[in-house]
């Protein structure tokens, strides 16, 4: 902690206008409720190996095997990032040098793949992810890509229209994965889609990672050649990637990540994700995920007690979306309305959206940092009963701020770091 509070000082001696943000930022983090699905609180511990000297230091290549001296301390942290993201999701190989989820995606693309070739992934306008084939996305530009997406009645993923679409455009690699789909991923059907058309299978865990890890949500590693993540999210590490894969790609993978697409890793981003992954090992991880699920699914059921349209009727999983057209409403203006009421979301497109992406029909909401600060699912009613009086009324000033005060009362009673609190007592 002193050298943490030292840092600080001298961080607001030498650029007080950085100081600021960033103490402004810590402000809102500890008084709005934080909705996004996408986001989650890292422990002190993860912050402390993020923030370490480590960041000084170059070493490119691998342990053992690296192209400058003095690598001895961080092929450490780097071996115990993989041993333990090897024990964690049981995978043959893994490399986690990626600087990100996309950077991730990328390497188990150009590791197998080579421009113009097809892929087939989830629509990002049905729950997809850019990386998964977007015309505006590197995937999109490198890769012709087809895309398959929900059933417009139920809102979950049609797997026989998956395999008519793979039978149509002969993908090499099929795209598993999503950023805004709340139900359980068939991955042994996807496996049979891939291997019926004699695809590769890629499955990006990113949103799910957590889940996966602590037995909430099925895995794929059986199944799939490559499995990508991000670090933060459900795993609730620094921001970064991991590549899981076949021992078969092992090499081609890493050859991809390194000189392939990066060059030197980010250590004092590993050395926080080695910290990470053995912060989920332990059983406090688990209780903790089962706990992101059960508020997720109070959370919805509690909304649409209220009238709104939850998409494909709930979740299994630590996100869902709302569908505001019923309601006269944009995500748009959901999201402007709930944020100054201190309640963070983002606007989010919804199943055969009518309007554009800026706009959106729908909100999507997460509870991976409201389940970290502690709360439960009495206190999801609570929030139920802010997020709807905020949208009864978006328009209503005196609203906002009196729900904007009740927000801040909430998150007082339940602090940053409350569940590592918690566990260490």
């Amino acid at each position: 902690m002193s050298h943490a509070v030292g840092s600080l000082k001298a961080l607001r001696a030498t650029d007080p206008a950085v100081f600021d943000a960033i103490r402004a930022e810590e402000k809102r983090q500890r008084e709005k409720l934080l909705l996004i699905a996408s986001e989650n609180f890292a422990s002190p511990a993860v912050l402390a190996a993020q923030g370490c000297l480590m960041t000084n230091k170059y070493a490119e290549g691998y342990p053992g095997k690296r192209y400058y001296g003095g690598c001895q301390h961080v092929d450490v942290v780097e071996e115990l990032a993989i041993q333990r993201s090897k024990q964690l999701f049981g995978a043959d190989h893994v490399n986690v040098q990626p600087h990100s989820g996309s950077q991730a995606n990328m390497a188990a693309y150009l590791s197998v793949l080579k421009p113009g070739d097809v892929i087939l992934g989830m629509d990002l306008a049905q729950g997809g992810h850019l990386t998964h084939g977007s015309r505006v996305n590197f995937s999109g530009t490198l890769f012709r890509s087809y895309f398959y997406g929900v059933d417009r009645e139920t809102e979950v993923i049609d797997y026989d229209a998956v395999q008519r679409i793979a039978e149509e455009c002969h993908p090499r690699m099929v795209v598993v994965g999503a950023s805004a789909y709340a139900r359980i991923l068939d991955f042994p059907r996807f496996q049979k889609i891939a291997q019926s058309v004699g695809a590769y299978l890629l499955v990006d865990i990113a949103h799910i990672a957590g889940l996966i890890a602590t037995g909430l949500h099925p895995s794929p590693i059986p199944y799939a050649d490559f499995v990508t993540t991000t670090t933060h999210k459900t795993l609730r590490g620094p921001r970064g990637g991991i590549i899981m894969c076949k021992a078969e790609h092992a090499k081609a993978v890493d050859k991809i990540i390194f000189p392939g697409t990066q060059g030197g890793p980010l250590m004092h981003v590993i050395a926080a994700k080695a910290v990470a992954l053995h912060e989920a090992l332990s059983p406090a991880f688990k209780s903790y995920q089962r706990q992101v699920v059960a508020n997720a699914r109070a959370l919805a059921a509690g909304l649409a007690e209220r009238g709104y349209r939850v998409v494909s009727g709930g979740t299994d999983t630590h996100l869902f979306l709302v569908n505001l057209s019923p309601k006269g409403l944009t995500g748009k203006e959901a999201e402007s309305a709930l944020d100054a009421a201190g309640i963070i979301v983002n606007k989010n497109a919804v199943p055969y959206d009518e309007k554009p992406p800026a706009v959106a029909s729908g909100i999507r909401l997460g509870t991976p940092i409201v389940s970290t600060r502690g709360m439960r699912e009495a206190e999801m009613q609570d929030i139920v009963s802010l997020v709807d009086r905020v949208l009864q009324q978006p328009q209503d000033l005196r609203v906002q701020r009196e729900v904007r005060k009740q927000a801040k009362a909430l998150c007082g009673r339940f602090p940053i770091f409350h569940s590592y609190d918690a566990a260490s007592t």
